[in-house]
């Protein structure tokens, strides 16, 4: 059976050291899934936006990981209202132990989940 594939949105100036650390632990041997890492320290040329869109559309999942400077991370709002936009599933962890928040275009009802090994299979699997 082929593995869940995730699309990973962070806060590259401020949580690339945590989406490593969301990477790493993908590697363990029980894992289901594999992320799909695009990040970038370059930004894209031309319509970015488009092109986010494209890589988005070959996901099942859409993890985005959630920092302490969301209000700012202008990139991060802009993919989770992609993920709506095309009906892309997706879900909210902290990246940190507290004062994580989430995206200003994340919905009212999207839940801020708790990063542990469990939470994240059962979050890529649908269960939020």
């Amino acid at each position: 059976m082929a593995k869940t594939k995730v699309f990973i949105s962070f806060d590259y100036d401020n949580d690339a050291r945590q989406k490593d650390l969301l990477v790493g632990q993908s590697k363990h041997p029980d894992t289901d899934f594999e992320f799909a890492d695009w990040s970038s320290k370059e930004h894209l040329t031309g319509d970015w936006r488009a092109k986010i869109k494209a890589k988005m559309s070959y996901v099942d999942v859409v993890c985005v990981l959630c920092g302490k400077n969301m209000s700012t991370a202008t990139g991060i709002a802009y993919e989770v209202t992609i993920a709506q936009e095309i009906d892309k599933p997706y879900f909210l962890l902290s990246a940190y132990q507290d004062g994580c928040s989430k995206p200003p275009t994340a919905k009212a009802s999207d839940k801020l989940y708790k990063w542990t090994w469990e939470n994240l299979k059962k979050l890529i699997k649908g269960d939020r």
